[in-house]
């Protein structure tokens, strides 16, 4: 197959190097630092396997990917529509090569690849046209002891890709999408009676990195952890108030699941913590979001779309409810827990101005997944704008980050104080 890679314009590869940097690429990667755009979880019994390089190659009409192993991967391969996705699923990996070496071209849209959860590992490929996989085989490298994984799509139509979809049927195909629940826990984690207990969720996680530093690189996964992780850690040394993290770790939680594991852990308030990029780099400052079916602006829809992409990035399969049913949903929203949602919205401006740079009109809404519990009260905060350098200075500030858990605590504690007043 080295004469295949030949006629897709690859180079050679120096794979003799590649033995002598396997002991020391595991070390490498356990040091990666908080904005590692790939960082991968510890503390599986399995070794992980180690992605060592990669790369694309192609046109429009037929293109390659290549990525090098320590050792043999097993993989499984399926395909989803809507919008069309070739997903590659592995076991636990740890990606040592940069992301720019699976940068999309020819039929390849979108490249995206990361950690599931401590056991597994995704690459989902979003393609500029329907394709499927004539080649999808994981070959031993003569001159080394690794293999490596090679994917060949061809251009196919509309009509045959749909088949696909619904048959899966060629090769090792196994349809094997994530479907909302499918790491809820059957008996939750139960709070404690009489405490005020908090959600906290880290926006993004594992294969879905969110939005990147203009500078840094950093991935708003990683920003979004480490300062839920001092939130909460903070306001649980306030009295009668018990927080928790919905993402401990980097690994991928649908949005259904993430509402599920608030409402299974009964609590009293979720707040969804972001870090987003415009178009517009000169635009910074915090901004508070409650739900609602229609957007407040153009920016709060354009945001809110995005991030209710979330899933489809990470090639999970999410059930649609019907129209109906969301309808009304919606309309609990609104009558059982908006009104609360949008105090703690007004509780959090109320901390931050004078404090905290904020963007005009600080409280918006818009129709986010993640808000969509419609018995917790729920606020999406963006802590900042990745895309604005001096954004993007502060959420890599752990002081910084320290300072905005203490208004936040305030916030809370604001919004907390008539519910106690009425028995609440």
């Amino acid at each position: 197959m080295v004469a295949d890679e030949e006629k897709f314009g690859v180079g050679h590869v120096i794979r003799h190097v590649l033995t002598i940097v396997l002991a020391g690429l595991a070390v490498v990667i356990a040091a990666l630092p908080l904005h590692s755009t790939h960082a991968w979880a510890v503390g599986t019994e399995v070794k992980p396997l180690l992605a060592l390089g990669a790369r694309v190659a192609g046109d429009r009409a037929r293109s390659r990917i290549v990525i090098d192993f320590d050792r043999k991967p097993d993989f499984k391969l399926h395909y989803l529509a809507r919008p069309n996705r070739i997903v590659i699923d592995l076991p636990s990996t740890a990606f040592g090569f940069n992301q720019e070496d699976l940068a999309p071209r020819g039929l390849f849209k979108d490249i995206r690849y990361g950690a599931m959860d401590v056991d597994s590992a995704r690459l989902v490929l979003t393609m500029e046209r329907p394709a499927r996989m004539v080649i999808a085989e994981a070959q031993q490298d003569e001159k080394t002891s690794g293999y490596r994984l090679v994917l060949d799509a061809e251009m196919v139509t509309d009509q045959v890709f749909s088949q696909l979809v619904e048959e899966q049927g060629w090769g090792q195909a196994t349809s094997v999408a994530v479907t909302r629940g499918d790491r809820v826990a059957s008996t939750p984690d139960a709070s404690s009676p009489g405490k005020f207990v908090i959600a906290v969720d880290a926006g993004h996680g594992g294969i879905d990195a969110g939005a990147t530093g203009a500078t840094s690189k950093a991935a708003e996964k990683d920003i979004t952890l480490a300062f839920a992780r001092a939130f909460a850690d903070r306001l649980n040394r306030e009295e009668g108030i018990e927080a928790f993290l919905v993402r401990d770790k980097d690994e991928f939680l649908s949005l259904s699941e993430r509402v599920t594991i608030a409402r299974q852990r009964q609590a009293n308030m979720l707040i969804s913590v972001h870090a987003d990029t415009l178009r517009q780099s000169n635009i910074r400052g915090a901004t508070v979001y409650t739900i609602s079916d229609k957007a407040s602006d153009r920016m709060a829809e354009e945001l809110a779309a995005r991030e209710n992409l979330s899933d489809e990035v990470a090639g999970v399969s999410t059930p649609q409810e019907p129209a109906e049913v969301t309808d009304i949903l919606l309309d609990l929203t609104r009558r059982e827990t908006q009104a609360f949602s949008i105090a703690a919205a007004n509780a959090v401006v109320k901390s931050f101005e004078g404090q905290v740079t904020l963007i005009n009109n600080p409280h918006r809404y818009a129709g986010f997944q993640v808000l969509r519990a419609h018995d917790v009260p729920s606020i999406l905060l963006e802590l900042g704008f990745l895309s604005n350098k001096e954004d993007e200075a502060l959420l890599l500030d752990a002081a910084w980050r320290e300072k905005i858990a203490d208004l936040l605590t305030q916030a809370v504690q604001r919004y907390r104080q008539p519910l106690q007043a009425n028995g609440g």
